[in-house]
């Protein structure tokens, strides 16, 4: 367009010099304004004194080009990517500046002093907008990083609530069965018993590993968890007395409700084991039509009855599962010694 007859000598005009006919230093002077523009992203500074020489033989000559626009673009786009030596750039261009005026003057240019004070205000103002971009992209940018750590945060806790409820329960079930092996020394065919109790809860412990890992697999399908009765009588195989209750059948399309219902039947039978290890247990799941209420009690009446005194992070996972899907939780001990952990679940919510 700075070419087009038409267009000519209707660009910027700084310093009042008359208008000069375009020649071959006006190919050169609309060039060195507009070329840089291609680079202006990954060479901010360099595309600035390129286009900032162009706009001066420009003005000094009186071509008075529609590439002056691509001075402006370039200020901008400066204030806009330029990652260092932004203050240096600043002060350097408000220095090339005086000696620009000063040359037009003296060429006889009739530009006020206001006319230029105009000019360079609204240089400063471009320049401004670059630098409040900059800052715009800078926070969104750091927002976006805040929200990847949180999301990363939140899937690790995520994946370590699977693997404690996984390992934990299968864990403490193959201790306890390993260390009443050690007793039946005298009774071979018991012996075998306990043993093959330990093969099998290592092999659910793999198998539910290997859930986790389908899960934490994007391409994951939807699973579903192990029937509660199985887990019941891994823990009775562990020594541990357990009543099961389940009533009602659960509602179709609900794998996360039946996940978490899993994970607080598991983890509750896991801190029976470690905590109340021989008290009578009872485990009761009603299946509503809204709803999946879950209750764990032991009765206290075992060697090692009490209320979990660990780390607490398995009650506090379950607390969030609940949680997680609007449902509500507890988990307080009994006037007897024992413990009550309670969840109620709403149904119909599908994974």
């Amino acid at each position: 367009m700075s070419f087009v007859p038409t267009f000519q000598s209707h660009g910027t005009q700084l310093g009042g010099l008359p208008h000069r006919a375009f020649d071959a230093l006006a190919v050169v002077a609309v060039a060195l304004q507009c070329l840089p523009l291609a680079g202006r992203r990954r060479w901010p500074l360099g595309c600035l004194a390129l286009a900032s020489a162009g706009f001066a033989v420009d003005q000094l000559l009186g071509y008075h080009s529609l590439g002056g626009t691509g001075f402006a673009i370039l200020l901008l786009s400066a204030g806009a990517h330029l990652g260092h030596h932004r203050r240096t750039t600043a002060i350097a261009l408000t220095a090339a500046y005086l000696p620009l005026v000063a040359a037009l003057v003296l060429l006889g240019g009739t530009e006020k002093p206001d006319g230029y004070v105009t000019f360079y205000l609204a240089s400063a103002l471009v320049w401004a907008i670059g630098t409040w971009l900059r800052g715009t992209r800078a926070a969104e940018a750091d927002r976006r990083r805040r929200v990847a750590e949180e999301t990363r945060a939140a899937e690790r806790a995520r994946i370590a609530r699977e693997l404690h409820d996984v390992v934990a329960h299968h864990v403490t079930a193959m201790v306890m069965q390993a260390e009443a092996a050690r007793y039946l020394t005298d009774a071979p065919d018991r012996v075998d018993a306990a043993l093959s109790s330990v093969t099998d809860s290592g092999r659910r412990a793999i198998t539910d590993l290997r859930h986790l890992l389908q899960m934490i697999n994007p391409d994951h399908g939807t699973g579903t968890a192990a029937p509660l009765s199985a887990l019941v009588e891994q823990t009775r195989q562990a020594g541990q007395p357990v009543d099961f209750t389940e009533n009602g059948t659960p509602a179709a399309s609900t794998g996360d409700v039946d996940l978490v219902v899993y994970r607080v039947v598991q983890e509750s039978l896991t801190n029976a084991l470690k905590y109340a290890h021989g008290s009578r247990t009872s485990v009761r799941v009603d299946h509503g039509e809204t709803e999946v209420t879950v209750r764990i009690s032991t009765d206290g009446s075992g060697a090692r009855a009490g209320f979990p005194v660990g780390s607490g992070r398995g009650l506090a996972g379950l607390r969030e599962r609940v949680d997680v899907l609007g449902g509500e939780f507890s988990a307080s001990p009994r006037t007897d010694g024992g413990f009550v952990v309670h969840a109620r679940v709403p149904a119909g919510i599908s994974s």
